[in-house]
């Protein structure tokens, strides 16, 4: 037995035949195919083209889009609203404002214009008083002279205080004094000239006619030289006299003059009567 016979072989074992066959097979394939791709020659690609398509606007989106459109809109609109309605205000304070600045200017001149009348009227009735004194002296042919003596005596003669009813009529009247005059007023608090005479001597008893042109007459006629309180004079002609008052001595009498004035006492001087009774 050989010394080698155990020692094993380093020769690679042979391959089989069928995977030599397989894999050349495989490799035939292949050159064929590269064969026939060269054969064929280079041919261009044709351009690949692939279409995209865009995302469409969903119904929700274009449901806010509108939606925002609106609200836009109306907010221009509400302004549109606001500066109208502002302007209107505007419009309307300055007309309020040019009314009332108008009215307050016709209220002044309505104003100037009874203030106006009011003193034209007294001085047409004072000019009348004047008229009417002058025609019921001019008969008595009086010179200036006499006149002074006369308003002389007058004064003496006031001098002397009242008594009995005369200071009752007297008294009453000067309580009058600084109340209302109101045509046709009879009190307590308002008067006219004939409706104080008339109350002044009914609280001692003695029913006075009502209107001055009676009262002027209701008495015993008396010189304005010798006046004594409680004496009715008068404005005017006996019998038409349009004023009457009270003498309440001191060479001054009270009545209720006007409406302006109300009831007030005043000097023979201010406003000189024309004539006096005397009652009491």
């Amino acid at each position: 037995m050989s010394h080698t016979a155990h020692i094993p072989s380093h020769r690679k074992p042979r391959r089989s035949a069928p995977k030599t066959a397989l894999r050349a097979g495989v490799a035939g394939g292949v050159l064929s195919t590269i064969a026939v791709a060269g054969a064929a020659g280079p041919a261009q690609a044709e351009p690949v083209t692939r279409t995209i398509e865009m995302p469409t606007i969903t119904d929700g989106l274009s449901t806010a889009v509108a939606a925002s459109a609106q609200a836009t809109q109306q907010v221009a609109q509400d302004l549109r609203t606001q500066a109208q309605q502002n302007e209107a205000a505007a419009s309307a304070a300055k007309a309020a404002k040019k009314a009332k600045a108008e009215a307050v200017r016709k209220a002044e001149a309505k104003k100037k214009a009874e203030a106006a009348a009011k003193a034209k009227a007294e001085a047409a009735l004072r000019a009348s008083r004047t008229q009417a004194r002058t025609t019921l002296s001019a008969p008595t042919g009086g010179s200036p002279a006499s006149t002074a003596v006369a308003s002389s005596s007058s004064s003496s003669s006031s001098s002397s205080s009242a008594t009995g009813s005369a200071a009752s009529v007297v008294s009453f009247v000067k309580a009058q004094v600084g109340d209302a005059y109101v045509s046709g007023g009879t009190g307590p608090n308002s008067w006219d000239c004939s409706g104080l005479v008339q109350a002044a001597f009914r609280t001692v008893g003695v029913d006075l006619p009502r209107i001055s042109q009676a009262q002027s007459t209701a008495g015993t006629q008396v010189s304005l030289s010798n006046l004594q309180p409680g004496d009715i004079l008068y404005w005017g002609g006996a019998g038409s006299a349009y004023h009457v008052a009270v003498y309440v001595g001191g060479g001054e009498f009270v009545g209720a003059q006007n409406s302006s004035t109300g009831v007030v006492q005043r000097s023979l001087s201010y406003d000189p009567p024309s004539g006096a009774v005397r009652v009491l």
